[in-house]
């Protein structure tokens, strides 16, 4: 599994301003942002994450993910 698949994965299902992924071996880290966070929880927000991912999760491809992320008015906080 490489980034650019997540990535690829991700803004096609979720409507994301920008997104972020590094890697270590299987190991993740994803950084997302966009509209589709506003007014959730963090557990929904990771459930938005997770959600799309969950076959190469269930398949082993992906060992474990930490995710951050953020509405635009949030990152744009986050930012300065």
């Amino acid at each position: 599994m490489n980034k650019k698949k997540i990535i690829s994965i991700l803004k096609e299902k979720l409507n994301l301003k920008d997104i972020y992924v590094t890697e270590d071996n299987n190991h993740y880290e994803i950084t997302a942002i966009g509209n589709v966070f506003k007014g959730l929880t963090q557990v929904k927000r990771q459930k938005k994450i997770y959600n799309p991912l969950i076959d190469l999760i269930t398949e082993n491809k992906i060992h474990a993910i930490s995710i951050k992320s953020y509405s635009l008015e949030e990152w744009d906080k986050n930012q300065k």
